[in-house]
């Protein structure tokens, strides 16, 4: 069986003296790391403009690019910023400053727009796409109003097209600022994405089951949602109580409305536009194609919510399954067990969550199949070696256990002496695991504590994860290689 492995590296977590990753060199420099130590996937999280809590799962627009990815260097090269303000944003702390980034990042963006020739022939062309027209409305008119959409004046929120004609006639210079930053990030993305693939990388690309409430999705598609007269959410959505939290996970993004016609249209544009931008798609919380968890807005906890029906074969008899892996973490069913069966759709397979005593748990390796992608953790997870020091001993005691029992499984001697040994352990029960593809963290691979971790659900003060440019050295890269070898990926 042809196995392959690939690594979990955000972009926004790449090496960089400018507050966050981006697309420039380190991106080029990551990718060849890739490639020296064996790897065939790249797999990154929303490329989008983080929302509330800095959260990509929270985006004013599914399929724009995150401003802050945009290269600044290459800017300068471009000679739409100086050298001296290209270093005034130089940031080398040990964690992305998002408020920084909002203060400074875009005042430079807007310096770099007022020297760029609108009358280039390449943004000419992409203009006339008119992809992202409202995109770039939506975001004018939050400039203007500081607020929801939903508060506009009814004239923007009903989306009355003289009234947008007017606007955008009115303010078309801020509305080309927005589709400079949509147009300079696809340069830089797709020229990546283009060495990447090159080199025989694959990147695998994250698509949210839900839009944010205040997005371009949501305006722009209202019969789609569950919205009452005013636009404000009937349900919203979350997952009750689960691993991650007692209360549940109250996410408030608005539900799909199953009932609508234009639902599975809907997901057939926002498939096909992921598909364009990535080689492989993992669909997020896939789960809730089956069943959703629906609460009260005005809930403080996603505690007391219902389980509703969702159209997840109509949407794939759709969209087809081409490329696509099924996030299938959390409370599952035999709802969701027979929709990922029927659809043939690799799932993921976590060992963070495989080693609690129970012999039948699905992830560990004899109940792993080909047709599956085995993680160490996801970006929800705390690192490996967080976990591991996580644990009493009492636990850490019983999932040793069942770590030793799938060593013997896979017919691997490894030692479970110590925390790094044990982290060590399980990546190579990853790797020797019958999944077609190992996904392993860089945070996991480096051997890095939970401060490395990059998503701790249900909690603020997340997504700020950076990795420093010293940590890729020869010996990383040869024993990465290595367990590709060993285990025929």
């Amino acid at each position: 069986m042809d196995k392959k492995s690939g690594i979990l590296m955000p972009i926004f977590s790449l090496p960089s003296k400018y507050g966050i990753g981006s697309f420039g060199k380190w991106a080029y420099k990551f990718a060849d790391f890739l490639k020296r130590s064996g790897q065939t996937y790249w797999q990154i999280l929303p490329l989008v403009p983080t929302g509330y809590c800095d959260s990509p799962y929270q985006t004013v627009c599914g399929d724009a690019g995150n401003p802050y990815f945009i290269d600044l260097e290459v800017l300068r090269d471009k000679k739409l910023l100086t050298y001296r303000e290209v270093e005034s944003a130089i940031d080398k702390g040990d964690r992305i400053n998002y408020g920084r980034l909002y203060q400074e990042r875009f005042a430079l963006l807007r310096k770099a727009y007022s020297r760029f020739d609108k009358s280039d022939g390449a943004f000419l062309k992409f203009l006339k796409q008119g992809e992202y027209n409202d995109y770039a409305l939506f975001m004018a008119l939050s400039e203007k109003y500081k607020t929801d959409w939903n508060l506009w004046p009814k004239v923007f929120s009903e989306r009355d097209k003289t009234a947008l004609a007017r606007f955008f006639a009115e303010e078309k210079d801020e509305i080309l600022f927005w589709q400079f930053l949509q147009f300079e990030f696809r340069l830089q993305y797709f020229a990546l994405k283009k060495y990447v693939n090159k080199l025989g990388i694959k990147i695998i690309g994250d698509l949210p089951l839900y839009p944010s409430f205040n997005s371009v999705e949501v305006w722009a598609n209202t019969s789609v949602f569950m919205l009452d007269k005013e636009h404000n959410p009937i349900k919203v959505a979350g997952v009750p109580p689960d691993y991650f939290s007692k209360n549940g996970q109250l996410w408030g993004n608005p539900v799909y409305d199953y009932s609508s016609e234009k639902v599975i249209s809907y997901w057939k544009n926002r498939v096909a536009r992921a598909r364009k931008t990535f080689d492989l798609v993992r669909i997020d919380h896939f789960r809730g194609l089956d069943r959703f968890w629906a609460v009260d807005p005005c809930s403080e906890t996603a505690e007391n919510g219902e389980w509703l029906s969702a159209r997840g074969r109509d949407i794939f008899r759709a969209v087809g399954t081409e490329n696509v892996i099924a996030e299938d973490l959390g409370i599952l069913d035999d709802g969701v067990y027979s929709l990922i069966k029927d659809l043939g759709l690799p799932g993921m397979k976590v060992l963070s969550f495989a080693f609690d005593g129970d012999e039948n748990n699905a992830y560990l390796p004899w109940n792993i199949g080909y047709n599956s992608v085995v993680y160490t953790g996801t970006h929800d997870n705390d690192t490996l070696v967080g976990y591991i020091k996580s644990l009493d001993k009492a636990t850490l005691d019983r999932e040793k256990v069942l770590i030793q029992k799938s060593l013997d499984h896979l017919n691997i001697y490894k030692s479970l002496k110590g925390v790094r040994a044990v982290a060590d352990a399980i990546i190579n029960i990853a790797y020797a695991s019958a999944a077609k593809i190992a996904i392993i963290p860089i945070q996991d691979h480096l051997g890095l504590g939970g401060e490395y971790r990059i998503n701790t659900p249900a909690t603020v003060g997340c997504w700020q994860t950076r990795i420093k440019e010293s940590v890729f050295t020869d010996t990383l890269e040869k024993s990465i290689k290595r367990l590709n070898r060993r285990y025929g990926r």
